[in-house]
C-alpha cells in the first residue's frame, strides 16, 4: 500500500508595507496639518502628563509623599516637555488615513511604515508651545492634578478643541481660554 504524500507546506505570503505618501502640506508646511491635529494634541497632552507625573514622583520620594510641584518646578517641567526632541513620533498609514503615531497614541495592529523625524518634531514642539502660551502653565498643571485624562480633555476634547470640532483649525484654544475666564 502506498501512503499518501504529505501536502506541500506553503510558505506564508510575503508581508509588504509602504511608507505613507505625504502631500504638499504634510511635507512642507510649518504647521501641523488639520487632519493630524487631534493626534498631535493627544501626544502633547501625554508628554506633559508624563513629564509632570515623573517630576511629582521624584519630589514625593524626596519629601515624604508631598508630590505637588511648586510653580517654578511645574513651569520648568512643562517647558522641558515641550523642548524634548519628539523623535519618537511620526506618521503612519492606517487603513485609508494617515495618523500620527508614538507614545500615548493608539497603536494599530498590522504592518505599516512610520515616517518619523522630518517636520513632525518641530510641529509638535510648536503645538506644545502654543498650549503653554495660550492656556498657561498654571491651568495646565491644575488640570493634570485633577487626575487621569483631565489634561487631555482640556487640550483636546473640550468643546471647541481640535478633537471635538469638525474644523479643528478655528482657533480652539482661544475660545476655551475665553470660556475659562468667564468661569472665574
Amino acid at each position: 500500500a502506498q501512503l499518501p504524500l504529505p501536502a506541500r507546506a506553503t510558505r506564508p505570503s510575503a508581508l509588504s508595507a509602504t511608507s505613507p505618501e505625504l502631500d504638499e502640506e504634510e511635507t512642507h508646511s510649518g504647521h501641523m496639518p488639520r487632519h493630524l491635529r487631534c493626534d498631535a494634541c493627544r501626544a502633547v497632552a501625554f508628554q506633559m502628563n508624563d513629564h509632570l507625573t515623573r517630576a511629582e514622583a521624584k519630589r514625593s520620594s524626596k519629601r515624604r509623599g508631598e508630590a505637588e510641584l511648586s510653580e517654578s518646578e511645574y513651569t520648568d517641567v512643562l517647558e522641558s516637555s515641550c523642548s524634548q526632541r519628539w523623535q519618537q513620533y511620526g506618521v503612519q498609514q492606517v487603513d485609508d488615513a494617515k495618523r500620527l503615531t508614538g507614545p500615548g497614541l493608539d497603536s494599530r495592529p498590522g504592518v505599516s511604515v512610520m515616517v518619523s523625524g522630518g517636520p513632525w518634531p518641530a510641529r509638535l514642539f510648536k503645538m506644545c508651545q502654543q498650549y503653554l502660551g495660550e492656556l498657561g502653565e498654571e491651568q495646565i498643571y491644575r488640570e493634570h492634578r485633577r487626575g487621569a485624562g483631565a489634561l487631555e480633555t482640556l487640550l483636546c476634547q473640550a468643546p471647541g478643541a481640535v478633537c471635538a470640532t469638525p474644523d479643528p483649525g478655528q482657533g480652539p484654544v482661544r475660545a476655551r481660554q475665553r470660556e475659562s475666564r468667564r468661569e472665574l
